[in-house]
């Protein structure tokens, strides 16, 4: 008896020293780990500086080669998290800039607003989404879709930008990109270089219908603070006159360089 009561002491003084471990890996009868939620709203606001405005090819301010006329472009993404890989995103982008005076108000000369939707299955990423882009007294309807493969590096995608309605001396029409956008991280430093070849059909951009541009560019990803990114590009175009017939220069290169905060 005194050795059955010395062991059933020791039993219990074991249980009370040990640190509780209820659903650790491996507890018999324990629940499983609950996998980390998502959460319904993420977002990102972008503070960016262009040399250049640039519309699938059109270079929209005529800067051509020229880097003296800067433009502030803010913009800012809300995506919504239905679950099962789908969002609802909603976005805004503003063009700042004392070129001309504003119908809008102030130096900003243009707002767009896109709404739509994204889906997210394993490395495949899929996008259908309206834009309402509004400046001066004008306002142009457009239709994107998107599919693009994020494999780690060569990142290939395919795009369709369609303009649905517009008051503009250009006809409705479509865009169709192919592209890759290889990057490799060095450190904390992500290094990019997206590649896009682009075709418009008839009027679209004033010209004919046929191969518009393609572009290579080169750009880094710095992160300064939590959530917070310095992004650094530089873009070489050549565009093809007879399809993009409103530009000033068929060669030129752009640059830009931005903060992003994502929360």
């Amino acid at each position: 008896m005194k050795k059955t009561a010395l062991l059933i002491t020791a039993g219990f003084l074991a249980s009370i020293a040990t640190p509780a471990t209820a659903g650790a890996l491996g507890t018999p009868g324990a629940p499983p780990p609950l996998p980390p939620s998502e959460p319904f709203v993420t977002g990102n606001l972008t503070l960016a500086y262009n040399t250049h405005f640039i519309s699938y090819g059109h270079d929209i301010w005529n800067a051509g080669n020229a880097w003296d006329d800067g433009l502030f472009n803010p913009s800012m993404e809300l995506a919504f998290n239905l679950g099962n890989g789908l969002q609802i995103y909603l976005n805004t982008w503003f063009d700042v800039n004392d070129n001309m005076v504003s119908d809008i108000g102030g130096d900003v000369q243009e707002v767009d607003v896109n709404v739509g939707l994204y889906y997210t299955k394993d490395k495949w990423k899929f996008q259908l989404g309206y834009g309402a882009w509004m400046y001066a007294s004008q306002v142009e309807h457009i239709i994107d879709g998107k599919i693009s493969y994020s494999d780690g590096f060569w990142n290939p995608f395919v795009m369709l930008h369609g303009r649905v309605g517009d008051d503009l001396p250009f006809d409705t029409g479509l865009v169709a990109q192919l592209g890759i956008a290889p990057s490799k991280t060095f450190g904390a430093v992500t290094v990019s270089m997206p590649v896009t070849v682009s075709f418009d059909t008839d009027n679209f951009h004033g010209g004919d219908s046929g191969f518009a541009y393609a572009s290579v560019g080169l750009g880094a990803s710095i992160p300064l603070w939590k959530q917070t990114t310095l992004n650094l590009a530089a873009t070489y175009y050549h565009t093809i006159d007879d399809v993009i017939s409103v530009n000033r220069d068929e060669d030129f290169v752009t640059g830009s360089a931005g903060i992003t905060i994502s929360f």
